[in-house]
């Protein structure tokens, strides 16, 4: 079998061309068709681990389960994590393969494209479709010798292109012509439907506009995609999460999330904005003084993001938040830095042995090492020690839940007097082994798993406790499924795309729904 394939392109970065490939992907399954994600090289510190514990990047994820099947490395084989100064740990077919610089990144052109073909491939060879993404915009003409995820993916299997500009930005007419123009004649000759993303108010109001583009371009305008109001798809990038802040939730309880210059897997507190937390992400010492939840995230490098909290002073505003009895948490970097020492004997974590006193909020030591942890997990919620009164229990024992881990280093507690494990984890094996750790209080306490708040059964306790606290109505805790979210966002797509059309130009004909 050799699947079809369609790309969806954009006209510049964060106009909607992951949301719009998850539509499209949950259509196809929708329709019946084994249908699959794609991107040949994407950028971002949010990363997911696959069922066999490899990395790629969070939106070939979402995607992966829109089409209703696991994720796999190839349908991300090259993700680059930002490390600040010009750098990216390059993430290769799953695994780890260094950190370079961009220049030396792509005097490497020649493999790297080895890499995406033989991965698109083996997709194809698997699957009736492949729906593939771009990344930014294929007009970069500087790039288009080094290009490996825009329109040399597309030319390498001739695929029909659609291309997705975002209308609330504004310039829509300029930025499809634009891109158009820049394009050569074989890669112009593939784009077969504009899409127009993001449209607020009514669509009748938009006329002739997409008429005009077409007569202009010579492309058909498929379909207007409206706005999809509180959509809740996992985001991936730092634009993301800028962009986010305006829609976050604002009730009596707020919890700051420190957001560090290399934060990672932002994404594991989405759920406590769905339950009316007041969720923000801060840089200044002043808005964490007021909130009673302060959250550590996760983060590419521990140790030089622990030094830039110092730098600011933020260091002295999370200690004086557990001082006045805020709860603290840090998840997988962020509960690192909550122990006494960080040391990087082998420069596992920058490049250089280095070492750094975190926190000493809680009586623990992290040893960076090379080997790094990529695997998924099943979590229950362990037993509090004796000592720790039921006011202080954050979360309710034996509740579970399901997540991953992504991290170098080991951490170990210097005095369980004072510290007993927050979780304990089922690897896979059936063996559960303890993880994180909880002071006493209750209200301080850091885990590496990515995905603790995704259970409600541990985020409505947390947050009944947090609201007890410090005398708050508690938070709603409501049902939710990601699943939903799939079907919806499908929805509005189908209604608005000519998902005829689209089939035609896949070679997978008209068709109809079949499930």
């Amino acid at each position: 079998m050799t699947a079809k394939t369609l790309m969806v392109l954009g006209t510049g970065s964060s106009v909607g061309k992951s949301t719009v490939t998850a539509a499209l992907c949950r259509v196809f399954m929708q329709d019946g068709i084994r249908v699959s994600p794609f991107k040949a090289q994407n950028m971002s510190n949010n990363a997911y681990v696959t069922p066999d514990g490899l990395e790629l990047g969070r939106s070939q994820a979402v995607q992966a389960a829109a089409a209703g099947v696991e994720p796999s490395a190839d349908m991300n084989p090259i993700l680059l994590k930002p490390e600040g100064d010009g750098r990216s740990q390059v993430v290769l077919n799953g695994k780890p393969a260094g950190s370079f610089k961009a220049r030396s990144y792509y005097e490497g052109r020649e493999t790297l494209w080895q890499s995406v073909t033989a991965a698109l491939d083996r997709l194809r060879a698997n699957y009736e479709l492949v729906v593939m993404e771009g990344a930014g915009s294929p007009a970069e003409v500087n790039l288009r010798d080094r290009d490996i995820v825009n329109m040399e993916v597309a030319l390498y299997c001739d695929s029909p292109v659609l291309l997705v500009a975002d209308i609330d930005r504004g310039g829509v007419f300029a930025s499809l012509l634009g891109t158009l123009e820049l394009l050569r004649p074989d890669e112009r000759a593939l784009v077969k439907g504009l899409v127009i993303n993001q449209f607020r108010g009514d669509r009748s109001l938009l006329e002739p506009l997409p008429q005009l583009i077409s007569e202009r371009t010579g492309v058909p305008v498929v379909g207007v995609v409206p706005m999809v109001p509180d959509l809740q798809l996992r985001e991936e990038d730092g634009m993301s999460l800028e962009r986010e802040q305006s829609l976050r939730t604002q009730g009596p309880m707020t919890a700051a999330v420190i957001r560090l210059p290399r934060i990672s897997n932002f994404d594991d507190f989405d759920p406590l904005a769905r339950a009316g937390v007041s969720l923000r992400f801060v840089r200044d010492p002043a808005e964490v003084r007021d909130a009673h939840i302060v959250i550590i995230p996760g983060t590419k490098h521990t140790i030089a993001d622990l030094r830039w909290m110092k730098s600011r002073g933020l260091d002295v505003a999370v200690s004086e938040a557990a001082e006045r009895g805020a709860y603290v948490v840090g998840v997988c970097g962020g509960y690192q830095m909550l122990g006494e020492i960080l040391d990087d004997p082998e420069g596992a974590d920058g490049g250089e042995p280095d070492s750094e006193a975190g926190l000493g909020l809680l009586p623990l030591k992290t040893v960076f090492n090379r080997d790094k942890v990529t695997r998924r997990a099943k979590f229950r919620v362990a037993s509090p020690a004796p000592e720790m009164s039921a006011a202080g229990r954050p979360m309710r024992p034996g509740a579970a839940g399901s997540g991953y881990e992504i991290h170098s280093g080991e951490t170990s507690a210097r005095d369980r007097q004072t510290v007993t494990p927050l979780l304990e984890l089922d690897r896979g094996d059936g063996i559960l082994r303890p993880d994180g750790a909880v002071s006493t209080s209750g209200r301080l306490m850091g885990c590496y798993v990515h995905g603790l708040f995704d259970s409600p059964d541990v985020l409505g306790p947390f947050l009944e406790s947090a609201a007890e606290k410090f005398g708050l109505e508690p938070p709603i805790v409501r049902p939710f499924s990601m699943e939903e979210e799939y079907d919806r966002l499908a929805s509005v797509v189908r209604e608005s795309l000519d998902m005829a059309a689209i089939r035609r130009m896949t070679g997978l004909g008209a068709g109809s729904r079949r499930v």
